[in-house]
């Protein structure tokens, strides 16, 4: 088999996310540390970072709700598209009391991906784009609840 010279992929630039309100997102975003760095002059587009420099585009041109549900995640029919991004927190409990002093209902979580030590949990945003928070390299033991994860169908 031949060898195709392959193309070096340094780090994510941004992460582009379709919602259908800004300025409720931009609330949503907020409570993740995230601010409104710009605007695109030229497309329904807001560039949001936090102080780690993590960008993201909140597309603001969705025209639909799909029925109050998120179409990769919530139906039986599996669409290819991508189902989540996974944000890395300094710490995983200070980030749950922040979701729940905020109101940012737990969708799944804490869970825990076996020996690693990783805890993760699931939130949904305004228009159900679901983010994952996940947190490394950190004493448990004093948060309360966390499962083993079980994929979801």
């Amino acid at each position: 088999m031949d060898a195709t010279p392959g193309i070096e992929v340094a780090r994510v630039d941004h992460i582009g996310i379709r919602v259908r309100d800004l300025e409720r997102a931009l609330k949503f975003y907020a409570i993740l540390g995230f601010t409104l760095h710009a605007r695109a002059a030229n497309d329904a587009v807001a560039i949001v970072r936090n102080a780690h420099d993590v960008e993201l585009n909140l597309v603001y041109n969705a025209n639909a709700d799909a029925g109050g549900k998120n179409v990769l995640m919530d139906v039986g029919e599996k669409y290819p598209g991508y189902t989540h991004v996974a944000l890395r927190v300094a710490s995983i409990k200070a980030a749950i009391e922040a979701l729940r002093e905020n109101g940012v209902r737990i969708t799944q979580g804490p869970v825990s991906f076996g020996r690693d030590g990783h805890v993760s949990v699931f939130v949904r945003d305004p228009d159900l784009n679901v983010v994952e928070l996940r947190g490394r390299d950190e004493d448990l033991s004093s948060i309360g609840g966390v499962v083993e994860y079980v994929p979801q169908n």
